[in-house]
């Protein structure tokens, strides 16, 4: 095992001890070659996150059922139909055509696909997601897709700074999560509530997050970050 593996496999175990066993840890492999990927699996995380499905295809291709397949980026509809062949979970549905693009998609493979709607709790421009006002009518709407299976929400928060920042984010959308799941809709069982990055994993944990995509905190920053 090379150094840089031993890293990765060294922050895993830690990170496993912070994380309360009812917690998934996803680890968020953007820019992240197979090797680290594989060192991280063989550590322990059976669930990786990808923001982009051209960069993600080698790796699962390579790697395989070794693991669960997330994605976790913003995906545009013409990217659909080469993302449901890969991925086992899409966590970032934010509006109604994409989700007729993933259903239409999965309807010619015969799959269904897991998915979770990404929130935009902060109303931040520069963040995709449904915004809150908005969440229920989506939701609603997703229901009546036949390939589709909505298990959950989303939410980014604050990558950087004080993670406190993010806990009004983490606290809306496990209120959203509460609220949608005592209507007992239709199609749908909300068990994931994905939440929480390095910098605010614990913070989106106290709030009831158990999917937490941490990248940095597992791989180390990427080049050109500090």
């Amino acid at each position: 095992m090379d150094l840089r593996s031993i890293h990765i496999a060294e922050a895993v175990e830690r990170l496993l001890k912070t994380i309360p066993p009812d917690v998934t840890l996803v680890a968020a492999a953007k820019g992240r070659s197979i090797e680290e990927v594989e060192a991280a699996i063989q550590a322990g995380v059976s669930h990786v996150g990808h923001n982009y499905v051209q960069e993600a295809k080698p790796i699962i291709e390579a790697l395989g059922d070794r693991a669960n397949w997330h994605m976790i980026g913003h995906l545009q509809r013409n990217k659909a139909a080469a993302a449901v062949r890969i991925f086992d979970m899409i966590e970032t549905v934010d509006s109604m055509r994409l989700a007729e693009a993933i259903d239409l998609r999965c309807a010619r493979l015969g799959r269904t696909m897991p998915v979770l709607v990404e929130i935009n709790s902060g109303r931040e421009r520069t963040k995709t997601g449904v915004l809150p006002e908005e969440l229920d009518d989506l939701v609603a709407s997703i229901t009546k897709l036949k390939h589709v299976h909505l298990i959950g929400l989303m939410t980014m928060g604050p990558r950087f700074g004080d993670p406190e920042d993010a806990r009004p984010f983490f606290k809306a959308t496990r209120e959203a999560f509460d609220r949608l799941s005592a209507q007992r809709l239709p199609n749908i069982s909300l068990q994931y509530l994905s939440m929480g990055m390095t910098n605010s994993y614990q913070v989106a944990i106290e709030e009831g997050a158990n999917l937490v995509r941490i990248g940095s905190g597992i791989f180390g920053p990427r080049e050109g970050e500090a």
